[in-house]
């Protein structure tokens, strides 16, 4: 379908990621994630404006948004680790079952159809919208981390969703580690971490599971990556996130809550709606 893409096309498809890039970057700072909450569904549009077919365009969003996150995962789990906010116990226990977890995930996302990316999102993206729209910190599993064997199934679950959603694991694991009562800073710390185990072999995964369906992916697309997306938004988000910033520190606490609980709650509308039509 895009082999005989014309220049203007190609100007148009680059021009559309530096701005979803730019709105990414506004977001994130705004809501303080940088996953694929934001990216997934930005994408979403992007690769719909421009025609990528439907059976393609979600794993083709979630494998970009692995690949995006690499970097910024990377600067965010030294800059957390720096401050000493990071719990290295958990993640030596979460490092082999998330990235089996994540390889489980990209080999699933070879052969699913795509609105099982879909249902992946609005499940997790509702039940997260539930929690900040209700703030419900209440809402306890226990007060202290459970044993190494279910940690483990819980690296696992969280290694394949992450993998199936293209977001870095963080939104899941602080979800998880607040339930058993750990502070949130240091939740969102150690699930920084995550992040790098998750993004690089899915982001790999990803262009294997990608590699046959080569011929009707859009140009300069690695399999389920799309390496224009990856160079655009980048430079674009980093750019525009203190922006996000800004406004972030005039909103209070629960506020921000609640419009990132909103957020989340459209994001899924839409993918429900795309799921019904």
């Amino acid at each position: 379908m895009f082999a005989g893409i014309s220049v203007e096309e190609l100007v148009f498809l680059a021009a559309s990621l530096v701005a979803a890039g730019a709105a990414t970057g506004v977001l994130a700072g705004l809501f303080g994630v940088g996953g694929g909450a934001v990216i997934v569904p930005i994408l979403y549009e992007v690769f719909r404006v421009i025609g990528v077919p439907e059976d393609i365009r979600m794993p083709l969003c979630v494998g970009t948004s692995l690949a995006i996150i690499i970097p910024t995962s990377i600067r965010s789990f030294n800059a957390h680790r720096a401050k000493g906010l990071v719990d290295i116990s958990i993640l030596k226990i979460w490092a082999l079952p998330v990235v089996l977890g994540v390889m489980a995930g990209s080999y699933i996302a070879r052969f699913a159809p795509a609105d099982l990316f879909k249902i992946v999102f609005v499940v997790v993206a509702v039940a997260s919208a539930l929690r900040l729209l209700f703030a419900s910190d209440r809402w306890k599993l226990g007060t202290e981390m459970p044993g190494k064997v279910l940690m483990s199934v819980y690296g696992s679950v969280i290694g394949v969703l992450s993998a199936l959603m293209g977001i870095g694991g963080g939104q899941l694991s602080s979800l998880f580690m607040t339930f058993y009562g750990r502070p949130i800073h240091q939740a969102v710390a150690t699930s920084s971490g995550l992040g790098v185990l998750i993004s690089i072999p899915g982001a790999l995964g990803y262009i294997y599971a990608g590699w046959p369906k080569m011929d009707v992916l859009p140009p300069l697309s690695l399999g389920y990556v799309s390496l224009i997306g990856f160079l655009l938004f980048i430079p674009t988000s980093i750019w525009t996130a203190p922006m996000g910033a800004r406004l972030a520190h005039r909103l209070s606490k629960r506020k921000l809550e609640v419009v990132f609980g909103l957020f989340l709650l459209v994001v899924a509308s839409r993918f429900i709606w795309s799921l019904l039509a």
